[in-house]
């Protein structure tokens, strides 16, 4: 009962609320009050308490039942780990997720010194100034299993009073809250920070170097100068781009864009995707196959599905040999194991191109921001280097995937998977260069 009620009072100092904490602080007053009110009236009469005892036992017994099951369900439901202390340091409660992250099976942690379960010397410190008195808050500790963890660590003195108004210690209590994803966040907040601030430096001290040339010299020479302008104009599109494209993921990724699916043919859409890559094709003479039965359709949103489409055949165009090849292609009515939600059938649009084809070793990360197999020509060909993970997160929204195989010298077919719902009949390919 004392051991519940400790580690309630223990809660309520956790509280970040100062409102909410005073609000749960009152609560606790009051039910130490009907609780001293209740015992005051039992000593009160002996003959009415002879003639209530069983009555009153019985519902003490509850009362405390209840508490105790209450206190255990709080500790086993908490997602932070909670550890107490007393004053020699041994641990002398703790909840499943303490066990978890100190890898140790329930009941390991009972009567065990601090320093026995644990040598990271943030822990012990922040313990040790509890035990004298202090509260510690925003120690950082981190862990070294399997996969690292961070987290953000706060300890408080349980005290208790001796009758002349002054304290001792009793123990102290700590509170492990995982900070991990938010630290990964933050980390991925800054790569993006960086990726971004290099994207637009290029592209802008290319405008500002030809810009000063042409204000000193180049202004009369109108060869150089339409050149110099020529450069300008690519450079500021390029930057144009990245700008778009940084807008649409992150409008993506915030939920803000809508999907609204429906059966739609596909074979006009790839058509349109091609003629609206035509120039870009005539450059390196590659041909595009339209594989697609004109019978073909998808559950998709058309706009979105031509935008995906498009990312993925501008790469295989752009990525080619001269003279290659580019090929879409359908599948349909695709089966596939869901486990425990059982099988799901699934519609399958590939893109496969002829060209050198991409290492092994870059395919698990071919999908993240910014990322490029090689920089330097992806840069040259006008890449942003947010188009796939823009294809990725169009076709989650989607209910789908996107996947990537690869073989070196001989190419790569990127696959687009969405939710099927009607088969297709085969019909022969139509060719379009």
């Amino acid at each position: 009962m004392v051991a519940a009620v400790i580690g309630l009072v223990a809660l309520v100092l956790f509280i970040p609320s100062s409102s909410v904490r005073a609000i749960a602080a009152c609560i606790l007053l009051l039910v130490a009050l009907l609780l001293f009110v209740k015992a005051f009236r039992a000593n009160n009469s002996p003959e009415e308490n002879r003639a209530a005892t069983d009555g009153m036992n019985e519902e003490s017994s509850q009362e405390i039942f209840a508490l105790g099951k209450l206190f255990e369900a709080t500790m086993s439901g908490m997602r932070e780990g909670l550890l107490v202390v007393d004053k020699d340091m041994r641990v002398v409660a703790s909840n499943a997720a303490a066990h978890g992250l100190f890898n140790l099976s329930q009941g390991a942690l009972k009567a065990q010194r601090l320093t026995e379960l644990t040598r990271n010397p943030a822990i012990y410190s922040a313990f040790l100034d509890a035990l004298q008195g202090t509260e510690c808050s925003g120690v950082r500790v981190q862990t070294h299993g399997p996969e690292r963890l961070v987290f953000d660590l706060r300890v408080v003195p349980l005290t208790s009073s001796n009758g002349n108004e002054t304290e001792s210690s009793m123990g102290a209590l700590g509170v492990f809250i995982d900070v991990t994803r938010i630290e990964r966040l933050e980390q991925i907040r800054q790569e993006f920070l960086s990726n971004v601030s290099h994207e637009l430096r290029t592209p802008l001290t290319a405008i500002l170097a030809f810009v000063e040339t042409l204000e000193t010299s180049a202004m009369d020479d109108k060869e150089s100068s339409e050149r110099f302008l020529s450069i300008i104009r690519r450079n500021a599109a390029r930057m144009q781009d990245l700008i778009d494209d940084i807008l649409e993921l992150s409008a993506i990724e915030a939920g803000n864009v809508q999907v609204r699916s429906e059966q739609i043919e596909l074979h006009p859409i790839v058509n349109d995707v091609v003629a609206s890559l035509v120039s870009k094709t005539a450059v390196q003479d590659i041909m595009v196959i339209n594989a697609v039965s004109r019978e073909a359709t998808v559950y998709a949103d058309a706009r979105r599905l031509e935008q995906m489409l498009t990312n993925l055949v501008e790469n295989a165009i752009k990525f080619n040999r001269a003279a290659g090849k580019v090929t879409i292609s359908f599948a349909s009515g695709l089966t596939v194991n869901g486990g425990e939600s059982g099988s799901r059938r699934f519609d399958r649009i590939s893109v496969e191109d002829t060209g050198e084809g991409i290492p092994a070793q870059h395919l698990e990360r071919l999908f993240e921001r910014f990322y490029r197999v090689d920089r330097a020509r992806s840069r040259e060909m006008g890449g942003t280097g947010l188009g796939l993970a823009i294809v990725k997160h169009l076709a989650r929204a989607h209910g789908g995937e996107v996947t990537v195989a690869s073989e070196l010298g001989k190419g790569s077919i990127f696959t687009i998977e969405l939710p099927s719902r009607i088969q297709t009949k085969s019909d022969p390919p139509s060719h379009t260069k």
